[in-house]
């Protein structure tokens, strides 16, 4: 990624890999049900997936002599309730279970961290992997007397033993125990994971949180709501620091609000947040304690002119990713993809159009809150192809270098070739996340483009939250309660 705007990568063939809960034909979603973040972990070997009823799924890689595929596969491993709904009686607002992000820390002698948060609170959970066991029932041999039967587990018998002593009253051992006995031993099933909540980092924010980041150093991270930016250590969970601070001492002077959060991927000083102006600051954390005084301003010089009412809304930054090479960023606002290099401030490297065909149709997505959706984007672990969602489940998917703006369309959507599935009672409201766990999988059908100005745009159906694996060309992305995976 050394010259992003000189060299044009060619473009990858997507094709479908797996699918997790899928939906039946006409099926409701639930709100609880739809999925509302996704994350690789920095090896690709796991992946978390978040939902609205505050609970986080956890699939890991397929490994073994059986897996002959090409590209990775998923398996479900585990889940666990991350956070439930409150109330906060003080300012008597509900506050949602939604998982809003999740974060990868470190792995430590064998254990998984996850970061999860909803709107106020972040918790740190261990998921462990332990043996499991099934212990079955002790069937008894009828010669073995009550008196003794707790005593052995192949058993003493009753009656007249061959007696080594004189009084001939010892109970001895005898050699034929296999033959006799069916001892009591447990039965190996298997592993399972399980997951603890091991710090809980909670009354820090007074507005909602909207990222969390782990730093290159992997003992901190930072929490972001739409006015401050807050420093944690992950062994501290009583206290962090303020850094950023945009809380102005008349709320009637609030121009702009923090949407995004990241730590530079490999610079443990450097950060950036995103703006609902359009605008990235870049902060190095040793220029004072207070960063927002310092920061290095990234904006488009392009936007200054003609302004309209949809202007500054369609600005709005929804999402900042680093680049792996740690000089460029990506940022997703409501109608561009934009990447910028730290270097050049005065505008973006090269601008990605995701749907350009609804410039017109403004006006009905502003009266239907359309144009307040927040889309996801993720870069490729080598920072030639980037992607982010879009209208009627689509992902776009564009490549980095000059002529290659056009990009190209995925649709996610359950195939007329799959498997039916089988009719089932209807299940309680809060059952096992895991429609995500039926699985299923279908390799080398292509994935044909689509005209991105070929089809009429379903704004019910959209694709907001999608991940790139970090080693390997495989996107996760979500629609509703459905995880599709693709391969290129």
């Amino acid at each position: 990624m050394s010259s992003p705007a000189g060299s044009s990568s060619s473009p990858l063939h997507w094709q479908f890999s797996q699918v997790f809960g899928e939906r039946s034909p006409g099926e409701e979603v639930e709100n609880i049900d739809i999925i509302s973040a996704i994350e690789f972990d920095k090896s690709g070997d796991y992946l978390a997936v978040g939902d609205r009823g505050g609970r986080v799924v956890i699939f890991e890689m397929e490994t073994g002599k059986d897996v002959m595929s090409k590209h990775p596969e998923y398996r479900y491993k585990t889940e666990f309730q991350s956070h439930e709904p409150e109330f906060d009686y003080l300012k008597s607002i509900e506050i949602e279970e939604k998982i809003n992000k999740m974060k990868w820390c470190t792995t430590l002698n064998g254990s998984l961290f996850v970061l999860s948060t909803n709107d106020k609170t972040i918790k740190l959970w261990k998921v462990k992997e332990r043996k499991v066991k099934k212990v079955k029932e002790m069937d008894l041999n009828p010669l073995v007397s009550s008196e003794s039967s707790l005593l052995s587990e192949s058993s003493f018998v009753r009656g007249e033993p061959k007696s080594s002593v004189s009084n001939g009253h010892l109970l001895e051992w005898i050699d034929n125990k296999g033959t006799n006995i069916s001892p009591s031993n447990g039965q190996k099933i298997g592993d399972a994971a399980f997951a603890r909540c091991r710090k809980m980092y909670a009354h820090a924010h007074d507005y909602n949180i909207n990222s969390v980041s782990i730093n290159s150093d992997g003992e901190t991270f930072i929490s972001a709501d739409d006015l401050r930016i807050n420093l944690w250590s992950l062994e501290v969970s009583d206290k962090c620091f303020n850094i950023i601070d945009m809380k102005p001492s008349n709320m009637d002077d609030l121009t702009e609000v923090i949407t995004s959060a990241e730590f530079h991927l490999l610079h443990c000083n450097l950060l950036a947040y995103s703006s609902s102006r359009g605008f990235i600051r870049l902060v190095d954390m040793r220029q004072s304690a207070l960063c927002d005084r310092s920061a290095i301003l990234l904006q488009d010089a392009d936007h200054r002119g003609h302004k309209t009412f949809f202007t500054e809304i369609i600005a709005s930054i929804s999402n900042v990713k680093f680049a792996a090479d740690g000089r460029h960023i990506l940022s997703r606002d409501y109608m561009n993809l934009k990447l910028w290099d730290m270097r050049m401030s005065t505008s973006p490297v090269v601008t990605y159009k995701v749907h350009e065909h609804l410039n017109p149709k403004l006006c009905d997505l502003y009266n239907n809150d359309a144009i307040f959706d927040k889309f996801d984007c993720c870069i490729s672990g080598d920072g030639s192809h980037f992607a982010t969602g879009s209208y009627s489940d689509h992902m776009r998917i564009f490549r980095n270098g000059v002529g290659s703006e056009e990009g190209t369309t995925v649709e996610a959507k359950r195939n007329s070739y799959r498997k039916q599935p089988q009719k089932t009672a209807s299940r309680p409201r809060r059952s096992s996340l895991s429609n995500l766990t039926r699985g299923f999988y279908r390799q080398g059908n292509d994935v044909s483009d689509i005209g991105i100005n070929e089809f009429s745009c379903d704004f019910n159906s959209k694709l907001l939250h999608l991940a790139w694996h970090p080693k390997t060309n495989l996107i996760a992305c979500s629609t509703g309660n459905s995880l599709f995976m693709y391969y290129a």
